[in-house]
């Protein structure tokens, strides 16, 4: 009898021993949700950049002794569905943090879902200011640099252009809203004659190009401020092309220098418009040679933006977690105020005041390169220089 119970108090011993062990080899779960069959442009690239950011971390022994694991769900572009997604995320698969989305009425949903339940998440792209100011909040952090810091980044080239009739067409949802608000209240600023004499706003992905541009061409404006991506931006190209809307015309335009959206427009490219984008051909610091040649060793093939953010989000929740020492939701808020994260554009600090990424963008001018369309002619701004003043983001953003 004492010798079984012996063997019993070993057999304890040993399995409380071994349990600490087990759990330091256990795993850190990464829950993400992303329109992945509804924007493919951008999100297959997304993945590629977040696979390999998980593949150096775990090669490199993880983070805190833990291998990281994704976990992804696609939202088929519902806000809904994103909810549900991450209520399964996080109730079934026991993941420890949640991240991702890309649309901007998703990103506000999962940031509200975030709040309720009280989880960590990091939004790596949707663009809207709503994010950390209006609707945000302590448990939502943000990535990417914001439609508020792009439409300042721009505007100081549309005072530049001297023009004073503007027209503004943009998708009919939360982020080309918010694009088209900021632009107007940014150039009204700067440039206080300034008249907007015709604004078209289509459905997100159901644009009428030819309607569009008629009612833009009607217009007259001296210049155009488009908000318009991926396939609308394709067709908006094609008429504007054939109906010569361009002619003319000084354009300057959001995302449209972004490899997803500049090279499907090949000969049909435009000359001569001012975009925020990524010349990934052209970028010669350090950081990017070395994030290029990873990306293209692995996957034989060339960043796109979604690359660089995927990748760039897996890398801000590692160092997070081994700021934090933990993947704790209370310390994982704590560890990001003010957190720093070399990614492949740099630097980037979580800023403590509202829980946006200080992530720049590159701004330049579209180039039909034989049929092909680049980015000339750029520079890359620094998102920490295109930020409202603390106090106007203290009016902007409710109390924690």
């Amino acid at each position: 009898m004492k010798s079984q119970l012996k063997k019993l108090i070993g057999a304890m011993a040993l399995v409380s021993l071994m349990a600490p062990l087990a759990h330091a080899q256990g795993t850190i779960k990464i829950g993400e949700i992303n329109s992945y069959k509804a924007q493919p442009a951008f999100l297959e690239p997304y993945k590629k950049g977040m696979d390999l950011a998980v593949e150096e971390i775990n090669a490199a022994g993880g983070v805190n002794g833990k291998k990281l694991e994704l976990i992804i769900r696609d939202d088929n572009a519902n806000p809904g569905e994103a909810v549900r997604a991450a209520e399964e995320l996080i109730s079934r698969e026991k993941v420890d943090v949640l991240t991702g989305s890309f649309l901007s009425h998703i990103g506000l949903a999962l940031t509200d879902f975030a709040k309720q339940k009280k989880v960590f998440f990091l939004a790596s792209e949707p663009l809207t200011d709503k994010i950390v100011w209006q609707n945000g909040n302590r448990y939502t952090y943000r990535l990417r640099t914001s439609t508020y810091m792009q439409v300042a980044m721009l505007v100081p080239e549309a005072v530049a252009m001297k023009k004073k009739r503007w027209a503004i067409v943009y998708p009919n949802y939360e982020y080309g809203q918010s694009a088209a608000a900021s632009f107007k209240e940014l150039l009204k600023a700067a440039q206080p004659d300034v008249e907007f004499v015709a604004e078209q706003a289509p459905p997100l992905g159901k644009v009428d190009s030819g309607s569009v541009v008629q009612a833009l061409a009607d217009a007259k404006p001296d210049a155009i401020f488009n908000v318009l991506f991926g396939a609308d931006l394709a067709k908006f190209v094609r008429e504007g092309n054939t109906r010569g809307l361009f002619k003319g015309r000084e354009v300057v335009s959001l995302l449209t220098g972004e490899p997803e959206y500049l090279d499907p427009l090949k000969e049909e490219t435009p000359n001569g418009w001012v975009v925020t984008g990524y010349p990934w051909y052209a970028i010669q610091t350090p950081e990017h040679k070395a994030f290029y040649n990873a990306y293209n060793a692995k996957f034989k093939d060339y960043p796109r933006l979604g690359s660089v953010v995927g990748y760039s989000a897996i890398k801000s929740l590692a160092e997070g977690m081994k700021k934090a020492k933990s993947t704790e939701t209370e310390k994982m808020i704590a560890a990001f105020k003010g957190l720093s994260v070399l990614t492949p554009f740099g630097t980037a600090v979580y800023r403590p005041q509202d829980n946006q990424s200080t992530m720049g963008a590159y701004v330049g001018r579209t180039k039909n390169d034989n049929g092909k369309g680049v980015m000339v002619d750029f520079r890359y701004l620094d998102g920490a220089k295109f930020q409202p003043s603390d106090a106007e983001v203290k009016k902007l953003r409710p109390a924690d």
